[in-house]
């Protein structure tokens, strides 16, 4: 009976946790007023370059995503003068649980639940409660060259961004969190995974150009901009980026077909 009862309250939870996941995504994808997004930033590494990083930013820092999305979104024929209202928290000195490289199903929602904990506890940022709360890792160059793929999760409105704490990376850094930041919409990835070629046409900003190579522009969930078939670079800032037609009907910004 208490095998029983332990089931129950756990199926309660899940439950619960599926609505409320369901409401905040649907209050998030009507696009009538402004998605509550705070950034809450962490050194990822002991080094005085990250440490500095974080230490020194300023909102501001971060008000190119919110003009590029309110940009594309009146682009796309919706009238939402501010889609996003970005809060930068102060620094959290914590890391979040490490994600399961490899990891069954059952070890994934584990991982997922104890991220949505974590997070909560290490919410104490002023304002308005957050509907998509976004940790950004900055990590050292020198230390890590090469960093593991960011995460942006749909069910919790959640994302971790690991980025370069490198005044030169800033542009890109805000490419990679408007990445994400759009995933916890709903967006999918428009690139092979094997590759990280852009997936056409999805995954093209200009599918329709002729000759199809070189692009000019990166489709934001592509994250690159096709050169040839088997090449593509990175876009030097958002400025580069655009919201493709799969990717707006993903985050609900055109009706589906």
């Amino acid at each position: 009976m208490f095998r029983t009862l332990r089931i129950a309250i756990l199926l309660f939870i899940l439950a619960t946790v599926a609505v409320s996941a369901w409401r905040s995504h649907a209050q998030a994808t009507d696009w009538k007023d402004s998605i509550h997004v705070t950034i809450y930033p962490i050194a990822a590494d002991a080094s005085p370059a990250s440490r500095q990083a974080v230490a020194q930013l300023r909102p501001d820092d971060f008000a190119p995503v919110g003009d590029w999305l309110q940009d594309e979104v009146q682009r796309l024929g919706r009238p939402v003068l501010r889609p996003v209202a970005l809060n930068l928290a102060p620094p959290v000195e914590a890391l979040p649980p490490p994600y399961p490289r490899g990891g069954n199903s059952l070890s994934m929602v584990w991982w997922s639940l104890r991220l949505r904990l974590w997070a909560w506890q290490h919410d104490a940022a002023p304002g308005p409660r957050p509907q998509l709360r976004l940790f950004v890792l900055y990590h050292d160059p020198a230390l890590s060259p090469v960093l593991e793929h960011s995460l942006g999760l749909e069910k919790g409105k959640i994302g971790v961004i690991k980025v370069f704490a490198s005044r030169s990376e800033r542009q890109r850094n805000l490419v990679i969190v408007a990445h994400e930041l759009l995933h916890t919409l709903g967006a999918t990835d428009k690139y092979d995974l094997a590759t990280n070629q852009p997936l056409f046409p999805d995954g093209y900003a200009e599918p329709d150009l002729r000759p199809r190579h070189p692009q000019h522009l990166a489709e934001i969930m592509a994250g690159r901009i096709p050169l040839s078939d088997s090449q593509a670079q990175i876009p030097g800032s958002l400025a580069d980026t655009l919201i493709g037609p799969a990717t707006a009907r993903e985050i609900g910004l055109t009706p589906a077909r």
